[in-house]
């Protein structure tokens, strides 16, 4: 009869620590404070001038589909406690690892972002920073046909790395 009063006092205590913690955890790794609720992601425009005309709208929606995909925040038009605004500073499609005939084994698609990024609820964890990543596509294949499919994968990258920043204390 002792251990089980011992067994019920320590499940007791142990969820009231629990309960008592000031940050949430998700299996994403994000920590948002629980009164965080809302994230509002301006339209990052684009400033760069090779950049592909869709590459602002493509970004825009995926850094928005990071939020939604791994967090319980709702997405709001502005003025959220987390907010997302910038724009797309830098894009080239350079030659890159160059073979003995000086011919490009590869194309080097970089994209490079300007982020702002204003947490409402504590103002420490506020940035701006330039988030940059790259994809190489074989000399071989038409830039043309892939060149979207790289910049989503682009995306995706630059996405986790500012989510990453932005919301888990990594």
């Amino acid at each position: 009869m002792k251990n089980s009063k011992k067994v019920g006092f320590l499940v007791l205590i142990t969820a009231m620590i629990l309960t008592a913690c000031k940050a949430s955890f998700s299996f994403t790794g994000a920590s948002i404070d629980p009164e965080v609720k809302t994230v509002s992601i301006d339209f990052f425009a684009i400033n760069a001038t090779l950049a592909p005309p869709n590459s602002g709208q493509l970004f825009t929606e995926a850094l928005k589909d990071i939020f939604i995909a791994q967090t319980n925040l709702v997405l709001v038009k502005s003025d959220g406690d987390l907010q997302f605004e910038g724009y797309i500073s830098g894009y080239s499609n350079n030659p890159a690892a160059i073979q003995g005939n000086e011919q490009a084994a590869l194309t080097r698609i970089t994209m490079t972002v300007k982020v702002k990024f204003t947490n409402t609820k504590d103002e420490k964890q506020n940035f701006e920073s330039n988030f940059s990543r790259f994809e190489d596509l074989p000399a071989s294949e038409e830039l043309a046909s892939k060149e979207e499919e790289l910049i989503n994968s682009i995306n995706e990258q630059l996405t986790q790395d500012i989510f990453n920043k932005a919301v888990t204390n990594w």
